[in-house]
């Protein structure tokens, strides 16, 4: 039986006086000083000033509804308060082209990846990362107390550490270089009995996959069998059945590099390519490549680890794994030319974690040290979550390369445009075959570590590795489309998430069973920083506020998500003033159940230092 979905409860958020909304407002200015002002506009040669005029960047309807929907709220909000707003829609790539690498956005709207564990948000926001592309500070935001703040909680670790990351929060949602709106819930659908160990939590991921075990053979095609006259006998051997899988988003079919942003959005997929030295299992780090790590005494540049990898590890190639490759990922993820251009290129994904190591020597076949930055232990460990890569693969792809529509500032290596379509990794599943748009077939690396002996504790549910015959995705249109396959028994669960409206498909049908788990990803209004008017802190703040959080978990996710305020909602460092309770503890709606109040809305961006037209039109200053 398919569970009954939960029934959206959201209450009206209560009424906001003038004076208390404004408060909220001024407390932009304890941080008016923030935001990297890059281009000042002269007013001198104007006859008057002109009306401002902002773009948001989100993805078509047909790609993220979700995020279509909050594009158009707010731009009817902004467009109510005399602000002239467009909706550029475009697809997935090209908003991470523009937004993550060339930077060149008003506001967009997405869904933020969100790592497992709070150290994105140091190079989220850290002023050290503005120039980098990728997931580094794309706002272009820039506070040197903010700065203080997110080193400090690097060198610190418990209750120091939460505490300092409370102050970082709450700084943060003052100057709203970025605004936070919802965590959805992951909705997922899956049919038939073919396997078990279906986990709503972390259904497609690499350990939601190891876990699954078959519960039926299907006869090998490939194996005679033998009849007789009267009855029919069958020497005919089995194997187990493959595991179909729908998929939303086609761009794993075309490219399978695990560093190149702008193809990979959770990396679910390259992450069952790439293996890497530990993995977390419920909560804790679990050896995974490597076999175990001890610390050594701590300097005052930073901690050091020794690590000793597994006997006998190989690359999808049959190559063996040592700690060269280890030494080399690392200075590979910090500087993809190695050294051979003039300025270090690093690789966009993974920063948060990269930027942690300082060095990696291997002191063995099997050995590597780690030496960290000034950071502390509990923080360094996110850098042993790293996928590995074999040097013999990707030390060819180290020199200067250009592509059409990429601005990285005259610094761009073959690896960060390198489509990888045969990727060599050491996951526990390899690359078979795949057709661009349409389909990837991935199958069971029977080298793998998992599969060569037998395991206690954590890793005992993984033992075996990959147990169905491969893993196949089928690339779908729509929501629509993946439910109609897995009703015709063409495919076995959804890999992409579902939207809301089908729930009551799902529900209504004996075949189907619905899967609903909450995630750390967050949708998200990004602002650039470097341009008036957005670089002004209290302008955002108005802009900001004209997000009906709540109306929008209702009407635009149907109740499966939860409004938020900060980015580390999900986490238990969420710092207390910004837990969400009946209304945005720091930027109340002003208005009510969707509506906007347009002349308290006003008010603000007087507040904020601007002025209208007698057409109402807002002015730049």
């Amino acid at each position: 039986m398919s569970p009954d979905p939960p029934s959206p409860s959201v209450p009206s958020p209560p009424s906001l006086r003038r004076r208390d909304l404004l408060a909220g407002l001024a407390g932009g200015g304890l941080l008016a000083t923030s935001g990297c002002i890059r281009q000042l506009r002269s007013l001198a040669n104007r006859d008057t000033p002109e009306q401002i005029s902002l773009s948001i960047k989100t993805v078509p309807a047909d790609a993220d509804p979700r995020s279509t929907r909050i594009a158009r709220q707010l731009s009817s909000n902004l467009n109510a308060v005399g602000i002239e707003t467009s909706i550029v829609p475009m697809t997935e790539e090209e908003l991470l082209r523009d937004t993550l690498l060339n930077q060149s956005f008003d506001i967009y709207v997405m869904r933020h990846p969100a790592t497992d564990g709070d150290t994105f948000l140091y190079s989220l926001l850290h002023s050290r990362f503005d120039a980098e592309p990728g997931w580094q500070n794309p706002f272009g935001y820039a506070n040197l107390g903010v700065d203080d703040l997110l080193d400090t909680q690097r060198r610190q670790a418990g209750t120091a550490r939460v505490k300092t990351l409370h102050e970082t929060q709450s700084a943060v949602a003052r100057d709203q270089p970025f605004t936070p709106v919802a965590i959805p819930n992951e909705i997922r659908a899956t049919q038939g009995d073919r396997f078990a160990g279906w986990s709503a939590a972390d259904m497609h991921s690499t350990l939601g996959y190891l876990r699954l075990r078959t519960t039926v053979d299907v006869a090998d095609p490939t194996t005679p069998t033998n009849q007789t006259t009267n009855e029919t006998a069958t020497t005919q051997e089995t194997t187990q059945p493959p595991l179909r899988m729908t998929l939303k988003d086609s761009r794993a079919t075309r490219n399978l590099n695990p560093i190149a942003v702008e193809f990979r959005g959770d990396g679910d997929i390259t992450d069952l390519l790439y293996d890497p030295l530990a993995r977390r299992i419920d909560g804790d780090l679990v050896p995974w490549l490597a076999s175990s790590w001890e610390w050594m005494a701590s300097s005052e540049t930073g901690p050091t680890a020794e690590l000793t990898l597994r006997d006998d590890l190989q690359w999808h190639d049959g190559t063996s794994i040592t700690a060269a490759d280890v030494s080399f990922t690392y200075r590979f993820l910090n500087d993809t030319s190695v050294g051979e251009l003039e300025s270090p290129v690093p690789a966009p994904r993974f920063r948060d974690r990269s930027s942690l190591v300082a060095d990696a020597v291997e002191t063995g076949d099997r050995t590597v040290r780690i030496e960290f930055e000034a950071v502390s232990r509990d923080v360094a460990t996110a850098a042993f979550t790293l996928p590995l890569l074999p040097k013999h693969i990707w030390e060819t792809k180290t020199g200067q390369a250009t592509i059409a529509g990429l601005d990285t500032g005259g610094g761009v290596t073959e690896a960060l445009i390198w489509s990888n379509e045969q990727p060599i990794g050491s996951g526990p599943l390899r690359f078979e075959s795949s057709e661009a748009g349409a389909s990837l077939t991935l199958v069971p690396f029977t080298e793998h570590f998992l599969s060569q002996g037998e395991f206690e504790g954590p890793l005992a549910p993984y033992q075996g590795g990959f147990e169905p015959s491969e893993l196949e995705f089928t690339v779908v249109p729509s929501d629509g489309a993946a439910l109609a396959l897995l009703e015709e028994d063409e495919v076995d669960a959804t890999a992409s998430p579902l939207g809301a409206d089908v729930i009551a498909d799902i529900g209504s049908s004996d075949a189907l069973r619905l899967h609903v788990s909450k995630p750390s990803a967050f949708y998200h209004v990004g602002f650039n920083v470097r341009e008036s008017p957005l670089s002004n802190p209290r302008f955002r703040r108005a802009v900001a506020q004209l997000l009906d959080k709540q109306y929008i978990v209702s009407e635009v996710f149907g109740g499966y998500a939860e409004p938020i305020a900060s980015p580390l909602a999900p986490y238990p460092e969420v710092a207390p003033s910004l837990v969400w309770t009946d209304t945005d503890p720091e930027l109340p709606f002003p208005g009510e159940d969707g509506t906007l109040d347009v002349e308290l809305a006003k008010e603000s961006f007087r507040e904020a230092g601007f002025r209208y037209n007698e057409s109402g039109e807002l002015l730049r200053r």
